[in-house]
């Protein structure tokens, strides 16, 4: 890719979730699911692993949020398997932006961005890491979203933030539900966050440096897109959890599939030189 661009010079903070793109044939979460576990009352990732930073990752200069949170899941991610904290850098994170976007500033589309993340993986702390599934969840069903968090799954959440939600950042309040015009869904406010915890009054995320509680009001009224993002079953927890068979299955298909539709190309293509 050409070298990373100056950032611009307006804001303290950036935006960059495009419209969430819908697909039916996406993996649902509650499909993966085994017995329910004993969910505790709160849980935080960052609370059982101590010492985990919470880096802005460029997300002050560039509308880079969606590798932003990949960053932040994949410190956690390898926190739990290597028990150490990898080295991600903003360059790393900077670079995997600027390449899936061809080097705009542009901002990215969650689905499209997982999809990368799981076929092509990302350089990061010189070494490539690549997810093995993403699932779609109901942010509507607050037992999926605690299950995903307590399992140690990673949780994305794209949301539509309303100004007010900048306002209770920049004061230090958790985001919740306001009245008025502020309260409303500012379709130029797309981010997206990665989940590590959750407390009695909603989900805790990671963002612009720094822990935000949100409520779960909240949640249900900004977020237009919640995923599951799975690098491996290989914890207690998760084989306790999730149905391996199920998800292998599923990504089964989705390589027979790609091979049909490659070799169907191919077909054409040849048709039409023949």
């Amino acid at each position: 890719m050409k070298a990373i661009p100056k950032p611009r010079s307006d804001g303290i903070v950036r935006f960059g979730k495009r419209k969430a793109k819908r697909d039916d044939r996406n993996l649902m979460f509650a499909t993966l699911l085994k017995v329910p576990p004993v969910l505790p009352a709160e849980y935080d990732f960052d609370v059982v692993h101590h010492g985990i930073p919470t880096p802005m990752f460029g997300n002050d200069q560039y509308g880079d949020c969606v590798i932003a949170g990949r960053a932040h899941q994949t410190l956690r991610f390898e926190k739990a398997e290597q028990n150490k904290l990898i080295a991600i850098s903003d360059n790393d994170v900077l670079h995997e932006y600027f390449g899936e976007t061809g080097g705009a500033d542009s901002g990215l589309v969650v689905l499209d961005s997982l999809k990368e993340w799981r076929s092509k993986g990302w350089l990061a702390a010189k070494r490539r890491y690549r997810i093995k599934a993403f699932a779609q969840i109901d942010q509507g069903k607050r037992s999926e979203v605690k299950r995903a968090v307590f399992m140690d799954i990673g949780l994305g959440l794209g949301f539509t933030l309303p100004d007010a939600a900048l306002t209770q950042y920049y004061a230090g309040k958790p985001w919740a539900v306001v009245s008025g015009k502020a309260g409303q869904p500012n379709p130029k406010n797309g981010h997206y966050v990665y989940v590590p915890g959750y407390t009695r009054s909603g989900p805790v995320c990671v963002t612009w440096g720094r822990k935000q509680q949100m409520s779960w009001a909240f949640l249900v009224k900004y977020c237009d897109e919640a995923y599951a993002i799975i690098d491996a079953i290989d914890t207690a927890k998760k084989k306790r959890g999730l149905d391996a068979g199920k998800l292998d299955a599923f990504l089964a298909g989705l390589r027979k599939a790609k091979l049909a539709a490659a070799k169907k190309s191919a077909t054409r293509t040849g048709g039409r030189h023949g």
